[in-house]
């Protein structure tokens, strides 16, 4: 409930007996939030797509976000215009001496190879080393998450029968709902999934360094994380338009 502060009480009193905090005017105007920065690794091959899904979705926060986007200079796009990554991509040396808020590594279409043999695993995984350093969290969806959890936990993928397509239901983790990456979630979603691999749910749960955050009776696990949250792990494609 509101409080509702008299006309004729000074608000510092009823603040000071309420023992909460209200900006004031004055305060209000001296503050100098800085954007938030972000840096969007986007290795799907239909990159503008991606970019439109994406910004869609971080445009719902009042917060001002800036995004340098980052492709992978050491693998040729054949899906995107040359014109287009030139005018709105940088590369890792451009951009490897910032400091970012946030690291969001989209998915790719190369879930049935091996790690190593796709083509920019190296430049990736230096991509993760700086992230180490350089970003204070990073989100990583689909098979993203499965590369980075190779990579910094050791954790296996391993191929599906058949391609796991579709919109399912999952539900959130109750003893991790003060977690504040599922602020806002109910405790049954719907989320689409796209995928012919996946990381078994038992790895996941026996590794105490993951905390396994919502999952589906269909699909296994939706979202988990490590370091305390400095990592975001998202098995699905929550950026996919609703078409």
């Amino acid at each position: 409930m509101p409080i509702k502060i008299p006309n004729d009480l000074p608000a510092s009193k009823i603040l000071k007996e309420e023992n909460i905090f209200v900006m004031d005017e004055t305060r209000a105007l001296s503050q100098r939030i800085r954007p938030l920065k972000l840096i969007i690794v986007n290795i799907m091959p239909t990159k503008i797509v991606t970019e439109t899904q994406l910004l869609r979705l971080l445009s719902n926060t009042p917060l001002q976000i800036e995004v340098d986007w980052l492709c992978m200079e050491s693998h040729n796009s054949k899906n995107t215009p040359q014109e287009h990554l030139m005018e709105f991509y940088k590369t890792f040396n451009e951009i490897k001496d910032n400091k970012y808020d946030g690291l969001i590594v989209t998915g790719a279409p190369v879930e049935k190879m091996k790690f190593e043999d796709v083509d920019y695993w190296d430049e990736l995984t230096k991509i993760f080393d700086w992230a180490n350093t350089h970003v204070f969290s990073s989100f990583f969806i689909c098979w993203a998450s499965q590369a980075a959890l190779y990579y910094y936990h050791g954790v296996e993928k391993y191929e599906l029968e058949e391609k796991l397509t579709g919109v399912y239901q999952h539900h959130t983790n109750e003893k991790k709902m003060k977690r504040k990456i599922l602020r806002g979630f109910d405790f049954q979603f719907y989320a689409p999934h796209s995928r012919h691999t996946e990381v078994p749910q038992d790895l996941l749960e026996a590794d105490e360094r993951i905390t396994i955050l919502a999952d589906s009776d269909e699909a296994g696990v939706y979202m988990c994380m490590a370091q305390n949250g400095r990592q975001i792990f998202v098995m699905g494609h929550p950026e996919y338009d609703r078409m």
